[in-house]
């Protein structure tokens, strides 16, 4: 799954760098989406698959904390795309004749730059509230990777401070998140309800249908493991919701938008075919010499 996961969200990187057709907004944040989710589940997923093939689920305290540090920067991150994924889309449905001079190039760089800055912050800070804790030796997540709630519940100190920045943080920087995407999605909803033919409501909705599939899958496994995390006994139902949004959730993005778009499928043929070209070249240059 992890292969899948990484082979994949690289196929849809290489097939849009490659596509000068796919040189637009929306895929230029499905890049950088993919990048955030090759990023996100090697965090997490080669220390528990080394932890599972050695037998050994020890984790060192600073490893532990350069995985809390760097599990929120791209677990941010992804939140912050989608956001900026579904903004996109609104701009695209609701305003079309507007659209490449709202989502010019500088624009979506910024918006780009912001969701690293704010991620970076964010996770920064989080970390640095859960270094000021202490913790007793050999302590045990109830989890397969450093996730935050689990390791403040271990530590030895007063978490006040810890969890109200740390819920906090997660309620304003997720909530607006979630909110903006919900926003975003009514207007589209209501735009689409305004068009005459059925035809055009299809197409309309056809560009919004990966993307909030994607939002669905992710928003539900990172509601279901917070949820679970409230319940001490109920370790594996937040591990099941934690393998969801960590590996299922980056391995199934793929598949969703390059099966569903004509345009990253064509890419993806295009960018083949070029490779077996380049193949078929070299070998005649050998036989040549």
């Amino acid at each position: 799954m992890y292969l899948i996961t990484v082979l994949g969200n690289l196929l849809i990187i290489l097939a849009i760098i490659s596509d000068s057709h796919l040189h637009t907004p929306m895929y230029f944040f499905l890049c950088n989406l993919s990048f955030a989710d090759i990023c996100f589940t090697s965090t997490i997923i080669p220390k528990m698959l080394w932890n599972i093939q050695t037998h050994n689920t020890v984790i060192t305290y600073e490893g532990c904390i350069i995985q809390t540090y760097f599990f929120l920067l791209f677990g941010g991150l992804d939140i912050f795309l989608l956001t900026v994924m579904a903004y996109d889309r609104f701009v695209a449905i609701c305003h079309p004749l507007h659209y490449m001079v709202i989502m010019n190039p500088w624009v979506c760089g910024f918006l780009v730059l912001s969701t690293f800055i704010v991620s970076f912050l964010c996770s920064l800070l989080q970390t640095l509230m859960v270094v000021q804790l202490s913790f007793c030796t050999n302590r045990e997540i109830p989890q397969f990777f450093c996730e935050t709630s689990r390791v403040v519940k271990l530590a030895c100190s007063d978490t006040f401070v810890c969890d109200t920045v740390m819920y906090s943080a997660a309620a304003l920087l997720g909530g607006s998140s979630l909110t903006g995407i919900l926003y975003s999605y009514s207007k589209i909803v209501s735009s689409i309800n305004g068009i005459s033919s059925a035809q055009g409501k299809y197409k309309a909705f056809s560009t919004c249908a990966s993307h909030l599939s994607v939002v669905s899958l992710f928003y539900c496994s990172v509601l279901g493991m917070y949820l679970s995390t409230a319940d001490t006994l109920s370790s594996h139902s937040s591990a099941t919701a934690s393998v969801m949004y960590s590996v299922v959730t980056p391995m199934l993005n793929p598949f969703i938008y390059s099966l569903r778009n004509k345009d990253i499928k064509e890419a993806l043929k295009v960018f083949f075919g070029k490779e077996s070209i380049k193949g078929i070249t070299v070998l005649g240059r050998k036989t040549c010499h």
